[in-house]
């Protein structure tokens, strides 16, 4: 049955940033096709409203773990976490990161670290922690949140960038070492979507500018990224690794 290229039924998922946005809508899109989730964000109650929305009316388990990627230890606990409730991870979709927008002379170190820490080296962390039980079982699949802005750039977005570029870089050697295991690894890179990120850090005029420029003359609902991400982490897309999908709404369609 071709619905069976998206059945995720008695797989286990991670998704972290979780709570909210886009982790949120893809961690319910994989619970609807029957995955078992673990989301995880660093506010308990954000968290607990959003495992019950995401398991709302389904069948499978939705649990949470508070967890500030920022801190090396809670990103040891996070795995550890998500290990010892579903044994293996099948599914891991990093989704967390942060952005606080610096021009390349005014960033200080302590920014530039926290950035990398959580959307690049918690990564790697969670990645290297939870593959092992991949390749026992000889499936996986790995996701990256990437962005539009790590293949181009908006004035003082340098640790950001630098960091979602990194990350397709990431899964482009993770693809190679993991792939004969039966294991992908992929990106996915968002443009103008309706979150809570956008929103706070852009002026109206921006946020008009992003709609003009893409093909479809609209910002993203969150929504809409589940399907793009249930293609990736199910049979659907078994063919498919060291791959960046850009999730754009048309913008790169431009040239100018």
């Amino acid at each position: 049955m071709p619905s069976d290229l998206f059945d995720l039924n008695g797989r286990s998922a991670l998704v972290t940033g979780g709570s909210r946005g886009l982790g949120k809508a893809m961690a319910r899109g994989l619970a609807e096709h029957g995955a078992n989730i673990m989301i995880c964000s660093r506010n308990e109650e954000e968290l607990a409203a959003a495992a019950a929305e995401i398991g709302e009316g389904l069948k499978v388990s939705v649990v949470y773990q508070v967890c500030d990627l920022s801190k090396r230890e809670d990103t040891d606990r996070l795995a550890a976490a998500a290990l010892e409730k579903f044994d293996v991870i099948d599914i891991l979709i990093n989704n967390a990161g942060v952005n606080v927008p610096q021009p390349i002379d005014k960033v200080d170190d302590e920014t530039w670290d926290r950035i990398l820490e959580i959307n690049l080296t918690s990564i790697m962390r969670l990645t290297r922690a939870l593959v092992a039980p991949m390749k026992a079982k000889k499936w996986g699949r790995i996701l990256h949140i990437s962005s539009v802005l790590g293949v181009g750039s908006k004035p003082a977005r340098n640790a950001y960038s630098a960091t979602k570029a990194s990350l397709m870089g990431l899964a482009k050697a993770s693809a190679l070492d993991l792939g004969p295991f039966g294991i992908t690894v992929n990106c996915i890179g968002p443009g103008p979507f309706l979150t809570d990120m956008p929103m706070s850090l852009l002026s109206d005029d921006e946020k008009e500018e992003f709609s003009r420029m893409t093909a479809l003359g609209r910002w993203g609902n969150a929504r809409e990224m589940a399907g793009p991400a249930l293609l990736l982490v199910s049979e659907a897309g078994s063919y498919i690794t060291g791959e960046m999908l850009l999730v754009d709404g048309g913008a790169f369609a431009r040239a100018l």
